[in-house]
């Protein structure tokens, strides 16, 4: 199986650590780089060609991993010159096979991407997202009104939403339309594929997923990752 790793962004919300070193290679509980964690994730669930879709310090994502014949992987890279956004990157990779795995490189979730590829084989969907529940609080009080008159109030009410984990399979007919090496989010494909009627389904996971984007997050992970360790890593 397939998968391909985004690994390309500029971490900006955890400078001032990603000034000199890519968001993917922050080191967790200062053992592991978070892409680190993933390949052996990878490996554990059949994934052993793998790609690094890599921009900003590529180059020293680039050295650490090599080929991947440390972790038993085959690993190779597609570079982006320019930022291509999320889905962008795709269209550099011209061996693409049937179905894959698409995923940002500084997540730490126990989700099984082998259940999340058989999820999407089996109901032969076009795109297939991971979803996790989030709580959002509103730190003010909440005033519904019609004209002048208010009709309703909740004081720092919290609301929960299905969000994207930031892990996807796709069919690869949902790239090959796609203009090479043109920027192209995840947001444009999820509005696009609505207007299309591509079948896209999610994948409900109710485990354990962090996305280390911001500061809070990462201390956050490092804070947990011991207690998480066999859980993310299995037990050797």
């Amino acid at each position: 199986m397939r998968a391909v790793i985004l690994a390309g962004g500029l971490g900006t919300r955890l400078r001032p650590y990603t000034v000199s070193l890519p968001k993917p290679l922050m080191p967790i509980d200062g053992e592991f780089p978070i892409l680190e964690i993933i390949l052996r994730q990878l490996k554990r669930n059949g994934f052993r060609d793998i790609t690094i879709a890599v921009g900003y310090l590529g180059e020293i994502i680039e050295a650490f991993f090599s080929n991947g014949s440390k972790w038993g992987l085959n690993i190779n890279y597609s570079k982006e010159k320019s930022s291509l956004s999320t889905i962008g990157p795709l269209t550099l990779i011209d061996d693409l096979p049937e179905n894959f795995l698409v995923m940002n490189g500084d997540i730490l979730t126990d989700i099984s991407y082998r259940e999340l590829m058989e999820h999407h084989l089996h109901r032969g969907s076009d795109v297939t997202v991971a979803v996790s529940k989030r709580n959002a609080k509103i730190d003010y009080g909440v005033i519904g009104f019609e004209g002048e008159r208010i009709t309703s109030f909740v004081e720092k009410p919290q609301y929960q939403f299905d969000v994207s984990m930031g892990v996807y399979i796709f069919n690869k007919r949902v790239v090959d339309g796609l203009q090479e090496a043109m920027p192209y989010g995840f947001d444009n494909l999820m509005l696009d594929g609505i207007q299309r009627g591509l079948n896209m389904t999610v994948f409900q996971y109710d485990g354990y997923w962090m996305d280390i984007g911001r500061l809070d997050d990462y201390e956050t992970a490092n804070a947990e990752f011991r207690s998480l360790r066999d859980r993310l890593l299995g037990k050797d």
